[in-house]
């Protein structure tokens, strides 16, 4: 495990290296794959329009007590993930809830997303991208406090992790890429999709990570699924992802 978390330390560092493109639209457009709707290393606070001197609230978990950034986002998570129980997330959203069960041997997208869930960043975010009979993505939200969010919890973005054997059946939940200059294909840690497809979008295997499947309330994201859109996939009535909770 030390050497694969140096492997992917060395990666995230040549990103790094390589510098930032520009951002991304907040509304994503439309594609025949799941893409990150925006630069997900995001603003400082300046360019959300927050005061320089305001701060928010820390969320209560004891375990953010800095920023995440690209140099140590993939020792944050290693040390996390060890003693991590948990492996279930329930999203409660507008049109009713559905449960996740997480990858257990997927660890940093696992404990990536246990940990936005703890410090309650999926709440009042939406699902902003629909797909008819492909996905559902979320995770974003055209809104100051969702930019905001993101930048108090950091800017890093995780290593591709595709040789589980997991494959993008009906249900699975997988995480997008990031739209900035990306070679390596590294996810955005904010935002994930759920596969529609019956029996699923096989093209997307190799290309993105599977970290999860949904295994209560499929019907839900279904109905998602079938709301009416704009021309770039965004919903026509915004769908709030109204609570999400670790389950024990």
């Amino acid at each position: 495990m030390a050497s694969l978390k140096s492997a992917i330390t060395a990666i995230l560092l040549l990103v790094v290296l390589a510098g930032c493109g520009e951002q991304s639209k907040q509304k994503p457009t439309e594609s025949a794959v799941p893409d990150a709707s925006r630069d997900d290393r995001t603003p400082d606070a300046g360019e959300t329009g927050e005061a320089s001197g305001q701060q928010g609230k820390q969320p209560a978990d004891s375990a953010r007590a800095f920023e995440l950034t690209e140099e140590n986002a993939i020792d944050f998570f290693f040390d996390y993930q060890k003693d991590l129980k948990a492996n279930r997330v329930k999203l409660t959203t507008d049109m009713g809830s559905f449960t996740i069960e997480l990858y257990d041997n997927v660890p940093y997208h696992k404990a990536n997303f246990i940990y936005l869930t703890r410090q309650k960043y999926f709440d009042s975010t939406m699902f902003h991208r629909v797909v008819k009979d492909f996905i559902i993505q979320g995770g974003n939200a055209d809104n100051v406090k969702t930019a905001k969010k993101r930048g108090d919890i950091g800017r890093y973005l995780l290593p591709p992790d595709t040789r589980k054997g997991y494959q993008h059946h009906r249900g699975t939940v997988s995480m997008p890429s990031s739209e900035i200059d990306n070679p390596h294909m590294l996810a955005s840690p904010f935002e994930f999709f759920i596969v529609v497809t019956d029996p699923g979008s096989y093209h997307l295997d190799g290309e993105y990570t599977p970290f999860g499947r949904v295994v209560e309330g499929m019907e839900v994201v279904d109905a998602i699924n079938q709301v009416e859109t704009d021309d770039g996939d965004w919903p026509m009535k915004n769908i709030y992802i109204l609570k999400a909770e670790v389950l024990n």
